[in-house]
């Protein structure tokens, strides 16, 4: 599972040694940030358009399909992360699965693209699953989520299972866009401190001459069967 992209595999390379670095240091040190990270990432909707159609090509790379070599429209977004446990651990062989709108805000489902078809992006993929490491991490090209008619905050949906048991569904947002006040789903989690678990920082990569983005978003699960309780 390739990226065409040497400056992603670059960059992500770089991202990883530094996480890994600051990895180590967490869990070695008796309670360093666990109040933090240990806080479960909130459950929010699925919403209607988890694909009722899966793509062919169902790799942690949205922007190109298969063999293509035209790109999704859109901001290439490099979204990586880890899948950690109430302890602290890392969760590895967790399948992490996302999808989201394409840039002209088109859902890979037939109740929305069907009547979309020269509006959507043939070229994005719409739908992507990674397998998790030893390190519990994850990752994946995408783009820059955009708003979608009825949800004015930008968001990937995400969900993270195992062995067949669904762990955790829920949605990335983009942190201090306009849109997120607004938003009837993200205004559903009440308190600001759940709210916060949900957003993501999404930062220009500096090295990039493309304009690409990065974001870093560790996935908190709530107890599993591995910690003594069902999920």
């Amino acid at each position: 599972m390739s990226f065409r992209s040497q400056s992603w595999r670059s960059s992500s390379l770089t991202r990883r040694s530094m996480l890994a670095a600051g990895g180590a240091t967490l869990f070695t040190t008796p309670g360093a940030f666990a109040e933090e990270l240990l806080k479960p990432t909130p459950r929010l909707t699925e919403g209607p358009f988890y694909p009722d159609r899966l793509p062919l090509d169902q790799d942690n790379d949205l922007i190109v399909i298969g063999d293509g070599t035209t790109p999704a429209v859109g901001e290439i977004t490099h979204l990586t992360g880890r899948v950690l446990t109430p302890a602290g651990s890392t969760l590895r062989g967790a399948t992490v699965e996302i999808w989201q709108c394409d840039a002209n805000a088109v859902y890979l489902h037939s109740k929305d693209s069907d009547r979309k078809k020269s509006q959507q992006d043939q070229n994005f993929q719409g739908y992507g699953k990674f397998e998790t490491a030893f390190d519990g991490g994850y990752r994946f090209r995408t783009i820059k989520p955009v708003p979608y008619p009825g949800r004015p905050a930008p968001h990937i949906h995400i969900k993270v299972s195992q062995n067949g048991h669904e762990l955790l569904t829920t949605q990335l947002l983009i942190r201090g866009h306009e849109g997120n006040v607004r938003d009837g789903v993200f205004r559903q989690v009440r308190q600001s401190e759940q709210r916060d678990l949900l957003l993501g920082d999404f930062k220009r990569v500096a090295e990039s001459k493309i304009g690409e983005w990065s974001c870093n978003f560790d996935i908190i699960l709530g107890k599993t069967p591995a910690d003594g309780e069902p999920s």
